[in-house]
């Protein structure tokens, strides 16, 4: 008779590379045995006499047509094919058994359920719950993922970076994506049994729980909150976020997802492209599978999917009408790793999900998953979504002036979309550009190919004026609170003398393409070239212009006119310019060392003319500190001073880690920085 057990969940959890989830639960890879230890009263296990079968169940509704439940009797051998059980060991009463799912097995909470019969004697034990994940170890898996270092990045790394600012001016911010902290798995997990699909048929959302494709399309759409499906973000695009927390504010993806949890699964507000991407990572790599969030830069929303973003200017560079059409500075997704068996072969590896809630699919606000591979081929057709995607990285823009009297003059500029997409490299800080896995090289034949696959006539938009060229240039460096110039740079590339119109102006933005009140401006009406010369126009933008309508993106959208009175065209250049914030300086003090008390000096200088007030410094760092460390300093920063505290703290885990801080004030907001620490382990 069995009378105790043991589940083995720290030996199992380093096995299976699950051990950070903590050893209070028994998690594991699918395809992969993880063994548990059976202890019987009385005489020991006899084989031949004594016979043992398992049941794993997982789901409300288990069922093994629905391959959410298996009964599987202790063997010599491992079945391939399905559950099994194997002895391993026996050592007096005791029974060592390694069990292995297929590499197929639906992930989630499973029971496990130990019978015993002698003769015609039978009993039956609830032995335990456990977890299976998916397995990117293992080559039968779909997710498997071949390298090591990539499966470290793209499964086991807790914190990483997201690249922001602008395309020539590319920032990167921290990010703690802490899937193995406490509770994140079972919130995972909730989040799987929130969704309406789950809720409309238990038993066939379960019995799909083996896919990535289903479950990508099942987090894309859940981190979002626009179907009213009870997911966990709320977007918000308007600078207005005094009921929740800013977007620029979050620092990791723990603090939402917990929030979601204790809020009964009412949205946290609130999110914006790169939120929505990163806990949509934290969730996809929580569950096994391989995942990235990605950047791409000078990003358009095409919606009515012409693959022609329209923009129209009035003759002083303003907006004139606004189309839905819109280019983002930038614009962050989600790559997930896996095999497309659904697809004819070629499109397995990255795909693209995007979970900021866009445009509808199938009805739902979720994007994805779509495969890189089918966006670089102009495969459009192909499952899921590619057509938006495509247009993302490819639409071109086209620029109308309206005049006065109504008339629109195609500008001789068309500005092209999908620049430098970027991702965080494979085991280090520096980002890896991966543009080419959408796109051929601009202008290539094999991109004229993808275009005419699309079934896009490209050759019309791509007007180039050979007499006149114009370009806008930045001086160095934009910082927040100082003056900085932007300079038009004029080229005349003829024979012969030009007279020219030319208008600047600089307008505050949003990084999603919205523009607030101007803040510089320069008309000259006569503006004259000598044949084959160059002439470089300044433009000063002043601090006490921009700042009190700067956004907390730090954008400032720079657009240049420039009207030929000889021929009547007009050239359009326009610039996004970042405005930096000052630096977050840390030090860590101390020797560091697992267990072993540390100490962070934080410290920041206010750049601008004026006080700070409302300061407030989060800290964060999966095995650092203790979920989220806050500090509200009690008096203002006057300009010129520096606001500084300092942190103790005790590394719980080795390795090298990642110490993330964000500040906040009245003034100057989603202010980040982070230091790399390496934690030696803790002496034996």
């Amino acid at each position: 008779m069995l009378e105790t057990w043991d589940l083995q969940c720290e030996r199992n959890g380093r096995e299976h590379r699950t051990a950070e989830m903590g050893c209070r639960q028994l998690v594991v890879r699918r395809g992969q045995p993880f063994t548990i230890t059976l202890h019987f009263s009385g005489r020991g296990y006899e084989e031949g006499v004594d016979k043992l079968a398992f049941n794993v169940e997982t789901g409300p509704c288990p069922s093994d047509t629905a391959g959410t439940r298996s009964h599987f009797t202790v063997t010599d051998f491992p079945d391939e094919s399905g559950w099994s059980a194997v002895v391993q060991q026996q050592d007096g009463a005791s029974l060592s058994v390694s069990l292995c799912s297929p590499p197929s097995a639906c992930i989630g909470r499973y029971s496990l359920t130990l019978e015993t019969s002698t003769g015609y004697q039978g009993t039956s034990c609830h032995i335990g719950d456990f977890v299976l994940l998916f397995n990117a170890w293992h080559p039968e898996d779909t997710v498997f993922l071949r390298d090591e270092d990539e499966r470290r990045e793209y499964v086991l790394s807790q914190q990483g970076l997201i690249y922001q600012g602008v395309r020539d001016y590319i920032t990167s911010t921290p990010w703690n994506f802490g899937q193995f902290e406490d509770d994140v798995l079972s919130i995972c997990l909730k989040l799987l049994d929130t969704n309406p699909k789950f809720l409309r048929d238990q038993n066939k959302d379960c019995s799909r729980r083996n896919n990535p494709v289903y479950i990508g399309r099942v987090v894309s759409a859940m981190v979002n909150c626009n179907d009213e499906d009870r997911g966990v973000l709320a977007g918000r695009w308007d600078n207005c976020y005094d009921d929740g927390m800013s977007p620029m504010a979050w620092i990791g993806s723990v603090d939402i997802l917990k929030r979601w949890k204790e809020f009964g699964c009412q949205p946290v507000k609130y999110g914006q492209c790169w939120v929505f991407a990163a806990v949509a990572c934290t969730v996809m790599r929580c569950l096994g599978i391989p995942s990235r969030v990605v950047t791409n830069y000078s990003s358009a929303h095409d919606t009515n999917s012409n693959l022609v973003i329209d923009r129209y200017l009035t003759e002083t560079g303003d907006e004139d009408r606004r189309s839905r059409d819109m280019i983002w500075n930038f614009h962050c997704w989600l790559e997930s790793w896996m095999a497309r068996p659904d697809l004819a072969p070629g499109y397995d590896g990255w795909q693209v999900l995007d979970p900021t809630p866009q445009e509808k699919s199938e009805g739902v606000f979720c994007c994805g998953p779509a495969p890189v591979r089918a966006v670089k081929e102009g495969d459009l057709q192909l499952k899921y979504d590619i057509p938006f995607i495509f247009a993302e990285v490819n639409a071109d823009v086209v620029y109308w002036v309206v005049r006065s009297d109504g008339s629109q003059k195609k500008t001789t500029h068309s500005s092209v979309v999908g620049k430098n997409i970027s991702t965080k490299g494979v085991g280090r800080d520096g980002r890896e550009d991966i543009t080419h896995t959408y796109k051929y090289p601009e202008g290539s034949e094999k991109e004229r190919e993808v275009f005419a696959k699309a079934e896009r006539e490209n050759s019309s938009l791509r007007e180039e004026d050979k007499g006149l060229h114009l370009k806008i240039k930045l001086s160095e460096g934009a910082n927040n609170g100082c003056d900085f110039d932007v300079f038009a740079v004029i080229s005349n590339n003829t024979d012969a003398e030009r007279v020219c119109r030319l208008m600047l102006c600089a307008r505050t933005a949003s990084y999603n393409d919205t523009v607030g009140p101007q803040c510089g401006m320069k008309d000259l009406l006569n503006v004259t070239l000598a044949p084959q010369a160059e002439k470089t126009v300044p433009l000063r933008v002043l601090y006490e212009k921009y700042s009190e309508s700067l956004t907390q993106d730090n954008f400032i959208k720079v657009v240049a006119l420039l009207t030929d009175y000889q021929t009547g065209n007009v050239i359009v250049a326009v610039r996004d310019v970042y405005i930096q914030n000052p630096e977050i300086k840390i030090r860590v003090l101390g020797e560091p060392m697992q267990e072993r008390k540390l100490v962070a000096e934080i410290s920041l200088v206010n750049p601008l003319a004026v006080p700070l007030h409302n300061c407030v410094f989060t800290v964060e760092g999966t095995g650092l500190t203790d979920g989220q460390q806050i500090k509200e300093l009690q008096e203002p920063v006057e300009p010129q001073a520096e606001a500084k505290f300092r942190l103790d703290f005790v590394p719980r885990q080795a390795g090298l880690r990642k110490l993330m801080v964000d500040f906040e004030s009245d003034k100057l907001t989603g202010v980040k920085g982070y230091r790399n620490v390496i934690i030696a382990p803790e002496p034996n």
